[in-house]
């Protein structure tokens, strides 16, 4: 019953209200500081990486959903849906973040906030985790039932492994305090999400990718 529950259009609408909510705290807060001190430092290095690899990182969680065919499972289907929609709010609310202070919407050098600082060193030109290669995501467009559902939720939840990591680093390095509410409701959104694909791969008699 629980599961039901979460996927009806209403939980889109409540994801999505309390993402932009995030948004708009942070941006009225920039906006006041910039019309009183022009030059003054707003987001730090590691609020302005965390936004921009994020937002990359969502595009292809929003790509995976798109590339999964829609005759598939319906329940799948509504699973890929709303992760398209939640994602792309939040890629809207980080790009408005970086629209503010007249930021490139992707780094020069991706995961450098990450690979500054020693514990959580992915090194500077290291992939972002939990990507689905160029491979994957062809492979992805040419399956059709129960294969494309398989592949897309293996490639889901290996991504989202990926996400909650950067956001779990996040929580600890960034300095933004609606930055870091974001992080923290997508490491317990995603969290939530990975539990219901697991249980979908279960049913389809099939297992997640190895991660990392």
């Amino acid at each position: 019953m629980a599961r039901k529950r979460w996927v009806r259009p209403v939980g889109i609408v409540v994801a999505l209200v309390a993402v932009l909510a995030f948004g708009v705290a942070l941006g009225d807060r920039l906006a006041t500081s910039r019309t009183a001190d022009e030059h003054s430092v707003r987001l730090s290095a590691a609020d302005i990486g965390y936004a921009q690899d994020m937002s990359v990182h969502h595009e292809q969680a929003i790509q995976l959903a798109n590339t999964l065919t829609r005759d598939c499972d319906p329940q799948v289907r509504v699973l890929a849906d709303r992760i398209s929609a939640a994602q792309t709010a939040e890629i809207a609310t980080m790009r408005g973040w970086l629209s503010l202070l007249e930021l490139p919407f992707v780094p020069a050098h991706p995961m450098q906030w990450m690979s500054d600082h020693g514990p959580h060193d992915h090194g500077g030109a290291a992939p972002m985790p939990g990507m689905a290669s160029v491979d994957e995501l062809t492979r992805l467009s040419t399956l059709r039932g129960a294969d494309a559902e398989i592949l897309f939720l293996q490639l889901m939840i290996r991504h989202h492994q990926g996400g909650i990591a950067m956001a779990r680093s996040a929580v600890d390095l960034v300095d933004a305090e609606p930055i870091r509410r974001l992080a923290r409701l997508l490491v317990a959104d995603q969290g939530n999400e990975i539990g219901v694909m697991t249980a979908m791969l279960t049913v389809r008699g099939a297992t997640p990718l190895s991660y990392p």
